[in-house]
Formats: structure tokens, sequence, C-alpha cells
């Protein structure tokens, strides 16, 4: 069974690409939900999470996304130490996920918002890498997120450029319109199956 990974900056449309490779029926374990679920039921990891980034971490809810984008997405050396804390365990977790996958299964795709930054790609058979013009990219999380286009950048900004992931991808998918986009994943989906 081939590992693929997935990836592409803030917006630029991974999540919808996952969507499309699941509805071909391809297993898709998607990182950022798999590390939200982690960080509210881990006792490790919220004990750690606390003594980081403060008691307001978390809130009636369970984690305080809001009030934790605002202290890291401004603070390189803070998100970095809350990436050594949360990635590993989301590696561990992904490495059960595969194993529970079905054998018959040709591959499986782990859609995550780092892959090269953390050389987390070398872990995979190969790499897609999905891109979109900057401005759509922040039209569509202003929008999705009810946030402030200074928020969306303030991400962008902790994110390498796509100029920087594209050397070290396998394959790139330009995301400029979703109509066109479906059709080029399906043509990755039946290369991927027969490629030997």
């Amino acid at each position: 069974m081939r590992v693929v990974g997935l990836t592409g900056g803030i917006g630029s449309g991974k999540s919808t690409v996952a969507k499309m490779f699941e509805s071909l029926g391809v297993p898709v374990y998607i990182a950022d939900e798999r590390a939200k679920k982690l960080m509210n039921t881990q006792p490790n990891l919220i004990k750690q999470l606390k003594e980081l980034l403060g008691e307001k971490a978390y809130d009636a809810n369970g984690l305080n996304r809001a009030y934790i984008a605002q202290k890291v997405f401004t603070d390189k050396a803070l998100l970095q130490q809350l990436n050594n804390i949360v990635h590993p365990a989301v590696a561990d977790d992904f490495k059960v996920w595969v194993e529970n996958q079905k054998t018959s299964t040709p591959y499986v795709i782990k859609e995550a918002a780092i892959l090269f930054e953390n050389g987390g790609y070398k872990n995979f058979d190969f790499t897609i890498l999905v891109t979109a013009p900057e401005e759509s990219r922040i039209t569509r999380v202003m929008k999705r997120d009810g946030v402030t286009r200074q928020s969306v950048l303030d991400r962008i900004e902790n994110q390498w450029s796509d100029s920087e992931k594209v050397v070290l991808a396998d394959i790139v998918i330009s995301n400029r319109d979703l109509e066109k986009t479906l059709p080029i994943v399906k043509k990755i989906h039946n290369k991927i199956l027969f490629k030997r």
C-alpha cells in the first residue's frame, strides 16, 4: 500500500481536493482534524499545551482555537514549540491509522498543512501539492473562517511559499477552478492505481 502526502497553503483547497480523493474511495487522514481530536482528548497533550500557552488554551468547549491562533501566528518561536508538541502525537496516530486500513487499499492519503517544512515529506511514497493564487486563498479563508485579511496574512507568513514547496512536490495541482480540478484528481488517482 502506497502512502501519499497531500499538502498546500492555507486556503489553497487541499481539504477540498482531499474530499475528491475520498469520493473515489481513497482513505484520507485529515491531520488537522485528528490533531484537534488528540488535543481535546489526550491528557498529556492537554497538560503540555496549558503549560505552553496558559489555561486559556482551553475553555468550556475544549480547545480554544481562536486564542491559540492569536498567540502562535504572530510568534514563530511559539508556533514551533506548539508544533513540536502536536506533530509527534499526530505522526504516531497516523501510523496506527495506516495499519488499520484495509490491505486491499492500493493507497492512502495524509492531508496536512505542513509536510515540507518539517521534512515529513520524506516519509511518503510521493507528495501532491495544491496551489492557488494568494488573493483567492485570502478571500476563501476570510469567508470560511470569518476572520480579517490581516489574520489570514499572518498565517500565510508562517508557511512556506508555493515556490519553495513546488521544488519538493512530486505532483502539483493548480486549484483555480474546482470544475477543472476534479478531472485532474481523477487522472492522478488512475495513475496511482496503475503505477507499478
